[in-house]
């Protein structure tokens, strides 16, 4: 019995001293192997900090995986407050900075420069234009310490004494200044580098290294820089990004952002920055006895998630060639008083995700920063998204509305006519139709397709605004759509919408509102969703430009938009079929006939056209805008289109645009999905 313990004793002995030497044989491969670089490192240095590695946002593809906007890597010339000159040494910084600014300048490279201070034409120091924001972080009590109504001088000269600037012209003063106030914008220590140009090139890069001596606390670093594959693609959709304001920072900053990060300023990169933003990661940079430096990344960055577009790239670009072209066929052949301007947006009639959306005029995004003085200022507004944000009174595109309205409530049939002689009363008013009918006795489906302005006046008598409207709202006029991006809610006139501006509903409004005018405000996204309604058999989607969210590597769905049903109008297919015969008779043998032959598919449209007063060079001038809706194929609908041209005296002018998307999107097979490109990932 003792023999036996003492033997178990032994061998219990043994395992553990084997097990203590496997534990340290591991540490030992680990710590000479495994991060033997970061001990070897950790022992020759005399010093050791911590550095962020900037995480590369999430890429934004097309529906198909083509690339929108992506990612690559570029240098980027930061200042490192570990070496850099301290405020103490003001003097020593300054020259440091002109230095760098001089040379910059002389090789036509840009540095960041966020200070709201310019020079206007006689040499004044000035307000930047649209920086409210930045003014207002300026003067605070963080940064300045002015009061609010400190003028720009103000700000000027507390900027020079603050930085010690006295010696210096005016131009260097404000270049200088510009630096040293966004270094102490972010509060640069160490750990928060100061962020002086991107995209550098490799000349430049050059220059730096070999002059370390001169340029202290200046490094050079490798970050993900944000590129487009055309910045003329939808612009007012993909958005841009921007350094984060003071605002945004307060907003965000307990999310983990800092007050050197890039944020998402508008379109799809501000929608969907919570996706889009990735994960810093972090090195640790050890500085031996010769001055050497070797970093080892100890928390490497994460990638964004990548956003699935339900747009299709080739499409948008029918879309915007087309209607520039449209608008400038119509001012070439018949002159317009107003800029050149109008949108055109296409929606998936099944599912309310937009497949298209262009503004005109429009502008590229890759060239936004450089361009922006110019770009708001610009004649025709080309920063301003028309598709979603505009809104019109939008004529007779109204009708197929109205013929809803009276269908479904009883007040007439398809067999019902009204006599047309050109001209309407209605209590002592008078009213034109200046529409030729082949007969004057016109029923609801001739009233659509030959627009009689006579038809829908009686028609509106009869049923009422508060039934016109009833209809109006189940196809979403007078709401915003849903869609991720901001958009205009319109307006749906009515008694209601009057008395809430102090004015009175009078009887005429009702007869004119019947043919698309009187107070009623659409914008293009909306009569796109309510053709769409039509078409697709009275429901009414939420409309989306996002099709899904991937994962960095595409391994992974985070998110995908499923078709989301906002309204089931419960509009009769009878009601509706009929509505969409007179629609029909506008594409096949109506004013748009012409336009549409030779396309694969038959298209079902409507035009319209409307006035507006506008303010043209300070005078008050009536002008026409010109509208059309239409949706494809007639027998089976995929999409449904909207087009404005301002300034157009006819919606069958913008026909030429509807006429490319279709041919595009159906093509000589009759179906999209044979146009496609083989996909670069399962969205």
């Amino acid at each position: 019995m003792h023999v036996k313990l003492t033997k178990g004793r032994r061998l219990a002995s043994v395992c553990i001293v084997l097990f203590f030497f496997f534990f340290f044989a591991v540490d030992l491969v680990k710590i000479q192997i495994i991060d033997g670089e970061e001990y070897d490192a950790a022992s020759s240095a005399i010093s050791e900090r911590t550095a962020t590695i900037s995480a590369a946002r999430g890429e934004i593809v097309d529906c198909n995986g083509s690339p929108l906007i992506y990612n690559t890597q570029g240098y980027t010339v930061i200042f490192d407050a570990a070496y850099f000159p301290s405020k103490d040494e003001q003097e020593t910084r300054n020259e440091i900075i002109l230095s760098l600014i001089k040379h910059f300048e002389s090789k036509d490279l840009e540095w960041l420069d966020i200070l709201p201070l310019v020079f206007d034409e006689n040499g004044v120091i000035v307000y930047k234009e649209d920086s409210d924001s930045l003014i207002k972080e300026m003067k605070s009590a963080d940064m300045l310490k002015l009061n609010e109504y400190a003028t720009a001088q103000n700000c000027f000269d507390a900027l020079i004494d603050r930085y010690e600037l006295e010696t210096y012209g005016a131009a260097e003063q404000r270049k200088i200044a510009s630096v040293c106030y966004g270094m102490e914008r972010i509060y640069f220590k160490i750990g928060t580098p100061y962020v002086f140009a991107t995209q550098v090139p490799n000349e430049t890069v050059s220059l730096i290294k070999e002059n370390s001596g001169f340029y202290k606390g200046v490094d050079v670093r490798v970050d993900p820089v944000r590129n487009y594959t055309d910045g003329t693609l939808a612009p007012h959709i993909l958005g841009r990004v921007g350094a984060i304001d003071a605002e945004e920072y307060a907003e965000k900053k307990s999310l983990g952002y800092k007050i050197t990060d890039q944020i998402g300023k508008s379109g799809i990169e501000s929608a969907m920055e919570e996706y889009l933003k990735g994960i810093d990661g972090e090195e640790t940079v050890y500085i031996d006895s010769e001055g050497g430096r070797t970093s080892v990344v100890t928390t490497p960055p994460v990638q964004g998630n990548n956003v699935v577009m339900t747009i299709s790239a080739p499409l948008q670009k029918v879309t915007q060639d087309a209607l520039e072209k449209a608008l400038l066929d119509y001012a070439g052949k018949k002159g317009n008083i107003v800029e050149n301007a109008g949108a055109a947006i296409v929606i998936d009639c099944r599912t309310g995700a937009i497949l298209s959306s262009a503004t005109y005029p429009t502008y590229d995004i890759s060239t936004y920063a450089e361009n922006v003085a110019a770009l708001n200022t610009a004649a025709g507004s080309p920063l301003w998204n028309r598709a979603l944000l505009s809104t019109y009174a939008t004529g007779s595109t109204m009708k197929p509305s109205v013929a809803v309205a009276a269908l479904e409530s009883g007040a007439i049939t398809e067999e019902t006519t009204v006599y047309c002689s050109g001209s309407y009363e209605y209590l002592g008013q008078h009213f034109k139709c200046e529409q030729s009918h082949d007969t004057r006795h016109v029923n609801v489906v001739n009233a659509i397709d030959e627009s009689c302005n006579t038809f829908f006046y009686e028609v509106g008598k009869n049923i009422g605004i508060e039934k016109m409207n009833e209809y109006r709202i189940l196809f979403g006029l007078g709401s915003k759509t849903g869609c991720e991006l901001g958009e205009a809610s319109g307006v749906l006139d009515s008694p209601e919408y009057r008395s809430s501006l102090g004015q009175t509903w009078l009887p005429g409004y009702t007869v004119q509102s019947a043919i698309g005018q009187a107070g009623n405000l659409f914008s293009p996204i909306q009569l796109a969703n309510y053709c769409a309604t039509i078409a697709n058999g009275g429901t009414r989607y939420k409309t989306h430009f996002v099709k899904s969210i991937k994962s960095h590597d595409y391994s992974q769905t985070i998110y995908e938009t499923k078709p989301e049903i906002v309204a089931e109008t419960g509009v009769s297919a009878t009601t509706l079929d009929i509505v969409k015969r007179g629609m029909l008779m506008v594409g096949t043998t109506g004013y748009c006939a012409d336009y549409f032959r030779g396309l694969p598919v038959k298209v079902a449209c409507k035009t319209g056209t409307s006035q507006e007063i506008r303010k043209i060079e300070g005078e008050s001038v009536k002008i026409n805008n010109g509208f059309l809706i239409a949706f494809a194929p007639y027998e089976n609908p995929e999409i449904a289109i909207a087009v404005v041209g301002e300034g157009m005296t006819s919606g069958a002018f913008v026909a030429p645009v509807v006429r490319d998307i279709c041919d595009y999107y159906f093509g000589q097979s009759g179906t999209f999905e044979d146009l496609q490109p083989e996909n670069t990932f399962i969205p």
